[in-house]
């Protein structure tokens, strides 16, 4: 298999990934310079060389997935003898530079919980961006094929209906880095996905809703067993600030906004927005 079929399965599973190119050889070498592989958070595909070389390149790319690193990076290694070698040494005789490209094929994920009014509008303006989109609903006409029909006209991302009773236990189909909002039609539902929510590692968690609704589930959240700290993680009310219409379309355009600039800086760097303007749910 090519390292682009690769790739790309990476990208299907929402994988990142190191690409891992022999830049060029001084000498003698087990691969010659253009030899590429592929290196995940736990598998390889394809060799630059084994032995030392190899191992210091895959130990060398895992942390840079781990760590997010954005730029790539050149390693040099020589093959003798006296070299430093951690995975055991290789005596070659020759030189080799290697090229480090992370490819984060993984697709940002965002999980809209309820598809009403808000909701659908929601979905129409997330679907242009190039996610995973989740829509959680327990009321399986909200998902329904005709309501969703036009969904895929212009859509990049991928879409995926849950039809779910019980909404919160879909948290555990979700990465831990998934983007929640929570807009349900039921402020109990929203209660009990918001508490499941904290008690997992998520990205942003964000709250539609007016103050004194927050104020209501705060001391609730609180009764429950979360502390003040854990309920800083939650963003109340959601969407950017300057837009008070309660039309929700207009909400809609505000949250989608929010969003998008958390996946922008999330490339840079992390940064979650805090809580905005007064919502009515």
């Amino acid at each position: 298999m090519d390292w682009l079929t690769v790739l790309q399965e990476f990208r299907g599973r929402n994988e990142a990934a190191v690409l891992v190119t022999l830049l060029s050889v001084r000498g003698h070498a087990p691969r010659e310079a253009g030899a590429k592989m592929v290196v995940g958070l736990g598998e390889t595909y394809g060799s630059v060389g084994g032995g030392n070389l190899e191992a210091t390149a895959v130990d060398r790319a895992r942390r840079m997935l781990k760590d997010g690193a954005n730029a790539p990076e050149l390693l040099t290694l020589r093959l003798t003898d006296r070299a430093p070698a951690e995975f055991g040494r290789q005596c070659c005789g020759g030189e080799v530079t290697l090229l480090l490209e992370a490819v984060y094929t993984a697709r940002p994920v965002v999980a809209i919980f309820g598809v009403g009014h808000v909701g659908l509008a929601l979905t129409r303006l997330l679907v242009t961006l190039d996610i995973e989109l989740h829509l959680i609903d327990s009321r399986g006409g909200q998902l329904a094929a005709e309501r969703l029909a036009a969904l895929s006209l212009e859509a990049l991302a991928r879409v995926h209906a849950h039809h779910a009773p019980i909404p919160e236990l879909v948290l555990d189909d979700l990465p831990a880095h998934a983007h929640l909002l929570i807009m349900t039609h039921d402020h109990a539902e929203d209660a009990a996905i918001l508490d499941a929510a904290l008690r997992r590692e998520t990205g942003f968690v964000g709250l539609i809703g007016s103050g004194a609704k927050w104020g209501r589930f705060r001391e609730q959240l609180l009764s429950l067993g979360h502390t003040p700290a854990t309920l800083e993680r939650v963003t109340t009310p959601i969407g950017l600030p300057g837009i008070t219409s309660k039309r929700p379309e207009m909400i809609a355009v505000s949250v989608a906004a929010q969003i998008a600039g958390l996946l922008e800086a999330n490339r840079a760097g992390p940064g979650v927005p805090g809580p905005q303007r007064e919502q009515t749910r």
